[in-house]
Parts: structure tokens; C-alpha cells; sequence
């Protein structure tokens, strides 16, 4: 299970969940794993929102989750604000089974290549984890954003989750096959004309088929990340603001195509062009909109 799922705009699961889920696999013997990265807003949203935890710390609702998981592994550059990872295992023979690999991807089986410096930063950030007035500042500001953005009549994944804002660019771009991938294009899109970098969570964050065919996502969304204590009021506002006027102006963005296109993690690593001249015209009716102000 994911913390903050981030395929469905960072929405989250509730304790209750977890547990029915550990009864299950218990019951079949299987493993639980929690992708604990995105923990921090997930662990928000169980505090205010459900009933049973209401009266519960965030240590207290963090130590009942982990009952329900036998493995549990993180990006501390997520969870913590530092460089590196960690893997917690319950089981010996589990644990037996990853430590040579772990020495052989990472690092010496204790740090994982990480230095000395960074596991103290890591935890000084988990310690941050545990503050329930740290953790609610980004859900709050990506409550607030998703508002202004609904209020404009700009399609947003609701309710507002975690992590960030989710631009729902199948309605945002209704005119841009899956297969031109719409949501790397209106992250480009909003790129040229804003300088704000979002994440494509779509059709180009999947792998093709075998055959070659592409594998259309089930969403096609655009992750605006607002990690905690970065981000001020005023930048959302500002994102809202470019995200209006990208939207009067949507039938101007088009599709993309890979010039080079890697087997694996294609969206990290691949490269595309823009399917004709749409960005020069994009940049075009920009400058004629705000040119007093450039």
C-alpha cells in the first residue's frame, strides 16, 4: 500500500483500511508493504478526518499503522527532507533475504551509502513527521489551492489530497489523445508560460505493452508538488493564477511524441518534441496578453 497514493492525486487510506487489509493477508498469508514516503499527509488525513483517531497523537496513529505492515520502506527525501532511504522489516528471514542486496545496490548494509550527517538530518525530519503543525501546512495549502482552482472552473482531482494539487488534464485538454500524452503537455505548457515545473502523472508515466502498444493510464493528471515549509501562500496563488489563464487559452496546446524513448522510465529519461509549431503560438498569445508586464 501507498501512503498518499500517487497515481490517484495523492489521495490517502485510512486506518480502518489497513487493518481489514492485514486481517486479509494474514489470512492468506501474504505480506503487508507500505510505501512509506508520502506517510507525513497521510497521517494528517487520519488524524482529522477519521473518527476512531481523533483523540490518537500522530506517534500514537503512526505506531498502530506500522502494526498492520511487515515491511515498510521510504524515501527520506519525501518523508524526512534528507538524502536517502531505509528499509524496516519485521521478519529475521526477510531481512536475511535483502541484505546482500542491499550492499550491492545501495550501500553497507547499515547506511545504504548514506553519510553519518544525513541520518541525523533524517532524524530531525522523522521527529518533524511526529508534529501535527508541521505536516498539516502542505494539505492545507493544496486544500486552498484546489478551492481556487475550483472556483474558476478548472478541473482538479477533489477531495484535495497530498503531496499536491492534481490538474485533471483529461478535462483540461479534452482535444489531446492519451496517446500525445496530455498531461506532459500541459505540464510543458505551463512550464513556457509560468516557469513552474509539475509533474506528469499519466499515459508517459506508464511502460508500454510487450507488444509495443501504448498502455493508457487510467488518469491523466498534473502532480503540483507543495512540500512542506518551501511553498507560501503567495506562490499557490501565483500557480492558480498562470493555471487560469493556461486554461482560457487550452485549445492552443497540443500533443507530444518521444524523439527517445528508453524501455524503462521512459518519464524520467526520455525526450519529446512537441507535435507542431503549438508552443511558438502558446508563447505567442502569452506575450500579446501580458506584454506590459514582461
Amino acid at each position: 500500500m501507498e501512503a498518499g497514493t500517487n497515481l490517484i492525486g495523492g489521495q490517502p487510506f485510512s486506518l480502518e483500511n489497513a487493518m481489514e487489509v492485514k486481517k486479509i493477508c494474514a489470512k492468506h498469508n501474504l505480506r503487508t508493504i507500505l510505501d512509506a514516503s508520502l506517510l507525513a499527509d497521510n497521517l494528517y488525513f487520519i488524524k482529522s478526518r477519521e473518527e476512531q483517531c481523533k483523540n490518537m497523537s500522530i506517534r500514537e496513529i503512526t505506531a498502530k499503522l506500522s502494526e498492520c505492515f511487515d515491511i515498510i520502506y521510504f524515501s527520506a527525501r519525501k518523508i524526512s527532507s534528507a538524502r536517502g532511504g531505509g528499509i524496516c522489516i519485521r521478519n529475521e528471514e526477510d531481512f536475511l533475504k535483502m541484505r546482500e542486496l542491499v550492499t550491492l545496490y545501495e550501500g553497507f548494509l547499515t547506511y545504504g551509502g548514506m553519510s553519518i550527517k544525513e541520518i541525523e538530518a533524517m532524524t530531525v525530519g522523522f521527529e518533524d513527521t511526529m508534529d501535527e503543525t508541521v505536516i498539516s501546512q502542505g494539505p492545507m495549502f493544496i486544500e486552498e489551492g484546489v478551492r481556487l482552482l475550483l472556483k474558476n472552473n478548472i478541473p482538479v482531482v477533489t477531495p484535495a489530497g497530498g503531496l499536491g494539487i492534481h490538474v485533471n488534464c483529461s478535462k483540461f485538454v479534452p482535444h489531446i489523445p492519451q496517446a500525445e500524452y496530455p498531461s506532459g503537455a500541459v505540464a510543458a505548457a505551463l512550464f513556457i508560460i509560468s516557469g513552474i515545473r509539475g509533474m506528469e502523472r499519466g499515459t508517459m508515466s506508464e511502460d508500454r505493452h510487450q507488444n509495443g502498444d501504448e498502455k493508457l493510464a487510467d488518469m491523466e493528471l498534473l502532480r503540483l508538488a507543495v512540500p512542506r515549509r518551501v511553498f507560501t501562500l503567495s506562490h499557490i496563488k501565483y500557480a492558480v493564477d498562470r493555471l487560469m489563464w493556461l486554461y482560457e487559452n487550452r485549445d492552443l496546446i497540443g500533443g507530444l511524441r518521444f524523439t527517445d524513448e528508453p524501455k524503462m522510465l521512459r518519464f524520467f529519461f526520455g525526450r519529446l518534441e512537441p507535435i507542431g509549431d503549438w508552443q511558438e503560438k502558446l508563447v505567442e498569445k502569452f506575450k500579446e496578453d501580458f506584454r506590459g508586464s514582461l
